[in-house]
């Protein structure tokens, strides 16, 4: 679906460039890529370039670093906890349309190592909680309220999202495959709350449960206390509002799990962004993890 176009040039004045007969080739979409830490805001800046879209980069300081600014077509930076900052760093660029990529540690506000603007304050001081899906979507809100329409994080990355079946040369055993259908209702129910969206099982037991502390943390936390031979799930939240949440595992993952022995990674299928696809499975069959794309299990 086409997006509109970013209005470039205001408040300088009529140039050489709009006295000019109008082309019949429109000048290309504009998306702001707002970007937290990780690698997906990369992936997808270069999604939406194939795509023909102009790319203006965000980096959130001090969560993203400088690997987005050679994937856009212009570069800016704004502090994580300057909200109004940020509005006004859109308002004043005429971007109209948004999409958020990268991780945002929640846990920011716990260590006070951010100091959030007073549009921030008010903004967290609104809320009736402090889960994620309640703070991203006051986000969200209030970014449309100032017209930047936030789209959905796979409109580009349709080619990243986990395929279903088996993706390594390595299945699961008859156990595993236990533990990911056990697993699976586990996450999705954890999901249901918005606590977290990994388990780590074995033998039908949950070992741990993810939280604040993301992903690779839980998957090392659980598969220690497993001893080797972990199997971990990871889904989408029955709720999930892909704007700003989509459940995303890259080669970090991989390393976690390979660190405490863990075996087999599953995904929700078509609704789970892996990083560097084909390289990501090639690593985990080199580490003999064996990964699978599991859809909505039929009960």
């Amino acid at each position: 679906m086409p997006l509109k176009a970013g209005v470039r040039g205001q408040g300088l004045g009529v140039g050489e460039e709009q006295t000019k007969p109008q082309s019949l080739v429109p000048d290309p979409p504009v998306i702001a890529v707002i970007a937290g830490m990780g690698a997906l805001p990369v992936a997808l800046a270069a999604e939406a370039r194939k795509m023909g879209y102009r790319v203006t980069g965000i980096a959130l300081r001090p969560l993203a670093d400088d690997s987005l600014r050679s994937f856009a077509d212009d570069f800016h930076e704004i502090g994580i906890g300057s909200f109004g900052g940020l509005i006004k760093l859109l308002g004043k660029l005429s971007i109209r349309d948004a999409v958020m990529a990268g991780k945002v540690p929640k846990e920011l506000l716990y260590k006070h190592r951010i100091i959030p603007d007073l549009k921030a304050v008010k903004l967290l001081f609104s809320l009736k909680d402090q889960s994620d899906d309640t703070i991203m979507k006051a986000v969200v809100d209030e970014l449309e309220k100032n017209g930047v329409k936030i789209h959905e994080t796979t409109l580009f990355t349709q080619g990243l999202l986990a395929p279903e079946g088996v993706m390594t040369p390595k299945k699961p055993t008859k156990e595993q495959q236990q533990d990911i259908e056990f697993g699976y209702e586990i996450a999705k129910r954890i999901g249901g709350l918005d606590i977290g969206q990994t388990v780590v099982v074995k033998d039908k037991a949950v070992m741990a449960v993810e939280a604040i502390e993301g992903t690779d943390e839980a998957v090392k936390r659980g598969g220690a206390l497993a001893g080797k031979e972990a199997v971990v799930i990871k889904v989408s939240k029955p709720e999930q509002d892909r704007r700003f949440d989509v459940p995303v595992v890259g080669a970090n993952t991989l390393h976690s799990m390979k660190s405490v022995g863990a075996k087999v990674l599953a995904l929700e299928a078509e609704k789970c962004i892996i990083l560097d696809r084909e390289n990501f499975i090639k690593t985990a069959g080199e580490m003999g993890i064996v990964v699978v794309g599991v859809k909505e299990l039929n009960r």
